[in-house]
Parts: structure tokens; sequence; C-alpha cells
């Protein structure tokens, strides 16, 4: 099995990436993906404050999110939502048909919360299900459609999550696309996040993506995200054995969501979870953390927060990336941003991904021209994680990069405009700390 340890690609699929025509839902949110803070896959739905008041699903929670959110740095750094998640509500509408917060977790309402949320600068989400009860059996909005859209806007709600238990999903073509209707007829901007394709999928139909772009901000399409290795290689798995599907759907104010990022929390290595955010932001993913922010490891915070990485993933054109190769537990998955040069040459991110789990890194050679990087002014390229600049480097120059078990190296090669460039002497030199990647002539 040794011989598995160095892969020279010697052929790479190439895709031309083409941006759709088709715009989405026409509320002018979103245009690059939503990135934020979401409970649902650290706390579920704790609902015992007697006994767990620190991890309950509580105003305290949210509130303590939302302090961290900005004394911590993430603001800063682009997350700008607090999403609540299933379990905020009484089991029982009032008397006048109304949804209702739990009286004793959410003493001073939802409005109250929003309003805090707000006075941080920050954008406050909420849960909803399009069925008779969410799924955990709190109220749903069938039957109430027009009246939670207006209790929403009346709270300030900036981003509605609407999931799909206990419903039908040939119901779906009509009800997300109305509930989604109501929403905007309040007149209150709220990104619009939908389950309606998971669910469609799940029943064996056909989802009409045309009509879910049209409607919906972001959508799911496969599995909640568990907290384990196999939950993330199960969505990475499904996002590229699809993605002739999957991709053209994607696009400024629409945006396939892979789930949440659980980076920080039990289930991944430090690897793991480097390989998950760097993946996510190949995929034009929504950037929502579902971790214990007062808790969070300072090596997890920094990936969480990695500058350039989440520039990738914000980039405006807004283009989400492909799986190029696949061999022997190695992939190469590419994604086009800016900025082009010459109306053709795209700048590219690039992530190695390792998924075998035999304990040595593995080295993986590859030309940038066989990576689709053809610019003849070359590309500077630069390791995100590493944060090394290697300078300006042809497309005939093979790179070599060496990539951990169940990791990632990604790199980001911006298209050079039209002058000269020498790829040996114009790269920061490395040190042996940061020999990961190497240079040779070909």
């Amino acid at each position: 099995m040794a011989s598995w340890k160095f892969i020279a690609v010697s052929t790479v699929c190439v895709f031309v990436f083409l941006s759709g025509n088709i715009s989405g839902l026409d509320n002018g949110l979103v245009l690059t993906p939503p990135m934020g803070w979401l409970a649902w896959e650290r706390f579920r739905c704790n609902t015992d404050c007697k006994n767990d008041p620190e991890n309950c699903i509580s105003d305290r929670l949210f509130r303590t999110m939302t302090d961290i959110l900005v004394t911590e740095g993430y603001t800063a750094a682009g997350y700008e939502y607090i999403n609540v998640d299933d379990c905020w509500l009484e089991r029982e509408r009032d008397e006048r048909g109304r949804l209702v917060p739990d009286r004793e977790r959410f003493p001073y309402g939802m409005k109250s919360l929003a309003d805090y949320v707000h006075s941080k600068g920050l954008k406050f989400g909420i849960y909803e299900d399009y069925g008779n009860f969410t799924c955990a059996g709190y109220p749903g909005v069938v039957g109430h459609l027009s009246g939670d859209a207006t209790t929403f806007a009346s709270w300030g709600v900036d981003y509605v999550k609407l999931d799909g238990c206990y419903a039908l999903p040939t119901d779906m073509d009509y009800g997300y696309p109305e509930f989604g209707r109501q929403l905007n007829l309040t007149g209150r901007q709220m990104v619009y996040s939908c389950s309606w394709p998971v669910y469609q999928i799940y029943a064996g139909l056909q989802p009409n993506f045309s009509s879910i772009i049209e409607h919906c901000n972001l959508w799911r399409n496969f599995d909640d995200i568990q907290d384990s290795w196999a939950s993330v290689e199960s969505i990475i798995d499904y996002y590229g054995n699809h993605q002739d599907v999957i991709v053209p759907n994607a696009g400024p104010g629409h945006w396939n969501d892979p789930d949440m990022l659980i980076v920080g929390n039990f289930g991944l290595s430090y690897e793991q979870s480097k390989t998950q955010f760097a993946l996510w932001a190949i995929l034009a993913a929504p950037l929502l953390m579902s971790v214990d922010l007062r808790t969070i490891r300072p090596e997890y915070k920094a990936i969480l927060q990695n500058r350039k990485i989440i520039e990738v993933d914000q980039d405006p054109l807004g283009i989400q990336g492909r799986r190029i190769y696949k061999h022997r537990g190695i992939e190469i998955w590419s994604r086009p941003i800016l900025p082009i040069q010459q109306g053709q040459f795209y700048s590219y991110a690039v992530a190695f991904v390792n998924r075998r789990t035999d304990g040595t890194p593995s080295d993986v050679a590859v030309t940038l021209r066989e990576l689709g990087l053809s610019n003849p002014t070359g590309y500077r390229v630069e390791d995100l994680y590493e944060d090394v600049d290697y300078g300006v480097l042809s497309p005939q120059t093979k790179i070599k990069v060496k990539v951990n078990p169940s990791g990632v190296v990604i790199l980001r090669a911006d298209a050079q405009p039209g002058y000269a460039f020498n790829a040996i002497t114009t790269r920061t030199p490395y040190t042996p700390l940061n020999d990961v990647f190497r240079l040779t002539k070909k």
C-alpha cells in the first residue's frame, strides 16, 4: 500500500463553470451565502432549564451567543445571524390562533430577543415547519400561513427556516411558495430557508428546482448533519456524486445548503474540522456554526474565523465549486472566483482532500494547467491555512501538496494581469515547518 503515498495526478476532469441566468427570490437578500450561528446541532431540543439552565433552548442562551458573536470576533469575520431552531414554542397557539413562545424559557417574548440581537448589530432568525407540527411536535404553519408571516414580521425576524415534518411532500410545491409570498407581503425583508427539496427527494419525487430557486434563498438537499466525520463525509459524497444536478442551482440570492458547521464540537478532529470548513467554502455554502461558543478551543475558533477562507465562501460571483478529481481516496475540488483576467481566465480556490485513514500524509502532484488554470500570465498562489504566499506561478508549474489523513490543503490561485513573472524568484521562501507545498520545473 505504500505505493499509494505519492499520487501524480495526470488526468483531472476540468469543467467549464458558468453562472446561471436564473434569478433567486426577489428580496435582494443573501447575495453571498448567509453566515451566523444556529442552535440545533449542538443544543438540539433541550428544554430542561431547571436541571440544565446553561444549555437549554432559552432566551438566556441566545442572548449569550449574541454577545459572544460580537465580543469574540465572529461578527468582525462576517457572521451576522443568530438563529433559533425548533423547540422555542408553547405546545398550543393562543386564543387568537397566534404562535406563542414558551413562557418560561422565553419570558420576554421573541420581539424582545430580536430587539436585543438587533441592538448588537446582528440579525435574528427563527424556525417553523410547513406541516401540522414542527419536527419536535410544536405547532406548524399549516392553516396559519398569513398570520404567522405577519407575526414574524411584527417581531422583527430577519431569517425564517421552514422545515417539512408532518407535511405531504406533494403539497410542498404549493405550500413553500405560498409561505414565501406571505413573508414578502409583510413588507419586511426576511431570508427564506426551505427544506422543500430534501423531503421530496426522500419521498421519491423530483424537486422542481426552477421553482425552488424562484421562491427560496437557500434550501436543503440531503440529510441533517450529525456530530461525526461519517456524517460530514456522507454530505461531501452526496454533493460530489450529484453535482451536475446541484451546482447549477446555486448563485447570488439562492444557495444549496449542506447544513451546519460542526467545527469545535465533539465529533471531528482538528484536520477534519479544517476539511469541513474548506469544502463548505468551495461549495459556496451558508456558514452557520452550531457550536458552544463559550467553550470552543482556540484552534477551532481560528478555523471558523479564517478570513481568507471566508473570502472564498463569500466570493461575489457565487459560483459553486465542483469535485474535479477522485481516485484512491484523494479528491480535488475547485471553485472559480474573482478576479477574472481578460474576460476569460478565472481565479480559483482549489482544495486537495485526503479521504484516506492509513495514518500518514499523502503527496499529490499536479500542474496548474491540469487543474484547468491556463492564464498565460500566471497565478499568484497562496495556502489559505498555512498563510504562505508562493508567488506567481505559470500554468506549467507542477505543484506538490502534502495532505494529512482526513485533512485538506486549500490554495487560492489569483489570475494575474499581463506582465512578466518568474515562478522561482517571486515566491515567498518557505520554512521546513511550512513545507507542505513544493514547486518543480516541468
